[in-house]
């Protein structure tokens, strides 16, 4: 090896290379399986997208023919999932309490589902989104729900969180009123013993619009996929970075060996080891001195 550069056998050296040996690896391989998780969810956002497409077009096959053959019993599709999520479903009860969720759009327009807790014959209840009114959310808007035993028909969906999928999650609503659609958030508004689901009819009761199914939680392109995306250049920027930093600290020790051979930096001056001289004396000590001396 070249004089210049038999730093390199040193141990400070060894330690730097060994580091950059192995960071470099790492990086690129976090990066691909951050890339990889992105793809994931591009892939699954897809599929939830073909599956609510296809539930729509038997959905609508299924009112022209005026059947509900597709339509399966509740406890069937429980609990719910990616695979039953958007399903559809028939239930029978009685409707009780009525909610409002406010902040809700449908075609570009704000305003607010109309949710009733239906009282199924097992004794629990299961929330049911009857429809969509515009603006803001007003209870005097919002129609009664039908008198005595009915029988819903509609898409199963699974419970919401707070701040995904455009849920809102502003707390302090007012009374009668639910931020997101779950058990956890009924369970402290409502004495009934709640579903983890809930269902949005097919037909808007009333006169009010239809809310579609939404696909599942984790299918869509939300805040966590493109944080994927982010930490996939962040990896790969790192990786970059190290070796960057590498060639720099190389190439600055190799220039400073080169000089170091050619005699450009001066050597540093060693201290003299004459004794310190001393210090002046002040008038005390030499009064002390005299007085020694007498």
């Amino acid at each position: 090896m070249e004089g210049v550069y038999r730093f390199l056998l040193t141990p400070r050296w060894w330690g730097i290379n060994v580091f950059v040996v192995l960071a470099i690896p790492f990086c690129i391989f976090m990066g691909s399986w951050q890339l990889g998780r992105f793809e994931d969810r591009v892939q699954a956002h897809e599929s939830a997208k073909d599956q609510a497409a296809e539930q729509s077009q038997e959905r609508s096959a299924a009112a022209k023919e005026g059947s509900g053959a597709k339509a399966r019993p509740l406890d069937a599709l429980l609990p719910v999932d990616k695979e039953t999520s958007g399903e559809q479903t028939r239930v029978t009860g009685r409707y009780g309490e009525q909610l409002l969720v406010p902040d809700r759009e449908l075609d570009d327009k704000s305003g607010f589902y109309v949710l009733t807790l239906l009282r199924t014959d097992s004794g629990k209840s299961l929330p049911v989104v009857r429809g969509w009114l515009p603006g803001d959310a007003d209870a005097a808007k919002a129609p009664a729900a039908p008198k005595g035993e009915v029988t819903v028909t509609g898409s199963l969906q699974a419970s919401e969180s707070p701040g995904s999928n455009g849920v809102s999650a502003a707390g302090g609503l007012p009374k009668g009123q639910l931020g997101a659609i779950s058990s956890a958030s009924l369970v402290n508004l409502v004495p009934d013993d709640m579903y983890d689901a809930w269902v949005t009819l097919d037909k808007g009761d009333s006169g009010m619009k239809a809310v579609p199914a939404s696909a599942p939680n984790g299918t869509g392109l939300d805040l966590k996929a493109f944080q994927n995306l982010g930490y996939t250049g962040e990896w790969f920027v790192f990786a970059g970075f190290v070796l960057f930093m590498w060639f720099r600290l190389l190439r600055r020790e190799a220039e400073f060996a080169r000089d170091a051979r050619l005699g450009l930096i001066p050597e540093q001056e060693t201290p003299e080891t004459s004794e310190t001289p001393e210090a002046p004396k002040t008038s005390e000590t030499s009064k002390i001195t005299k007085a020694t001396e007498a």
